[in-house]
C-alpha cells in the first residue's frame, strides 16, 4: 500500500516516521503546510492519505479522489472541533479516546475506522506520547486488517471551539471562586507548545505559569 502522510505537529510526525520504519508499506511524508504539495500527491498515487492533527479544511475534490483519514484526541461523536485535549482536560475528563476517522465535509463526522482509550492525566508531554503510541497501533492495526468503517452516532455528538490565546489568562474571577484542581488542570493543559497560562499584575504585564502543584493547607 501506498501511504502519503501531512502533518505538521511533533506527535504526528513521530507517528509517521515510527510507521514508515516498521512497515513494508511505502510512504511519502509532508512534514508542514509548506511542504504540502498536491501535484506531488498526485505523482506519488497513495491508496491513503493521513491528515494527523492537521488544522485545515481540506479541498472536496480530494476528499473524492482519495481515503482520508484524520487522528482526533477525543471520544467522537464527543467533543468534535477545536483544542479538544484542552476542552477535556478543563471539564475534568480524565479518560479520553483517540479516534481515527474518514475525513468529510463535516467536522469530525466521518465514519470511524478505530479507537483506542487515552489518558488525561500527567503531563501534556505524557499525553502527547500516549497518543502517539495509540495512533501508531490504531494505523498499524487498519494497515493489517483493511478499514473497518462504522459510523458515528449523530445524536451524541458534542462540540468544543478551538481556544484563543486571551482564554490562557487566569482572572481574578477564577481565583476568587474555582477550586485548586481547576486551576492545576487550566496550567497544565497549557503547557508549551501552547499559548501558556498567565495572570495580569498591577503594571501590566504577564506573569506566565508553566507548571504547578496542589498542597493541601493544615
Amino acid at each position: 500500500m501506498r501511504v502519503a502522510c501531512v502533518g505538521y505537529r511533533d506527535w504526528a510526525l513521530n507517528i509517521y516516521d515510527r510507521l514508515a520504519s516498521s512497515s513494508d508499506h511505502t510512504f511519502l511524508i509532508f512534514r508542514s503546510k509548506v511542504q504540502f504539495r498536491l501535484e506531488v500527491l498526485f505523482d506519488f498515487k497513495p491508496d491513503l492519505v493521513l491528515f494527523y492533527g492537521w488544522s485545515w479544511i481540506l479541498p472536496a475534490f480530494l476528499l473524492e479522489r482519495y481515503t482520508c483519514l484524520m487522528l482526533h484526541p477525543s471520544p467522537l461523536p464527543l467533543y468534535r472541533g477545536g483544542s479538544p485535549i484542552q476542552n477535556q482536560i478543563i471539564m475534568g475528563e480524565i479518560s479520553s479516546k483517540v479516534s481515527l476517522f474518514v475525513i468529510t465535509d463535516e467536522l469530525d463526522a466521518g465514519d470511524l475506522v478505530g479507537q483506542q482509550d487515552l489518558s488525561l492525566l500527567g503531563t501534556l508531554s505524557d499525553i502527547f506520547k500516549r497518543i502517539e503510541d495509540a495512533g501508531v497501533k490504531l494505523t498499524q492495526d487498519l494497515l493489517k486488517q483493511g478499514l473497518q468503517r462504522v459510523s458515528q452516532d449523530h445524536s451524541q455528538a458534542t462540540y468544543c471551539r478551538r481556544r484563543t490565546p486571551e482564554e490562557s489568562e487566569i482572572t481574578s474571577e477564577e481565583l476568587a471562586t474555582k477550586p485548586a484542581e481547576y486551576l492545576f488542570n487550566k496550567v497544565r493543559m497549557l503547557a508549551d507548545p501552547y499559548p501558556n497560562a498567565y495572570i495580569l499584575t498591577a503594571d501590566g504585564k504577564k506573569l506566565f505559569i508553566t507548571a504547578a502543584y496542589i498542597e493541601q493547607v493544615v
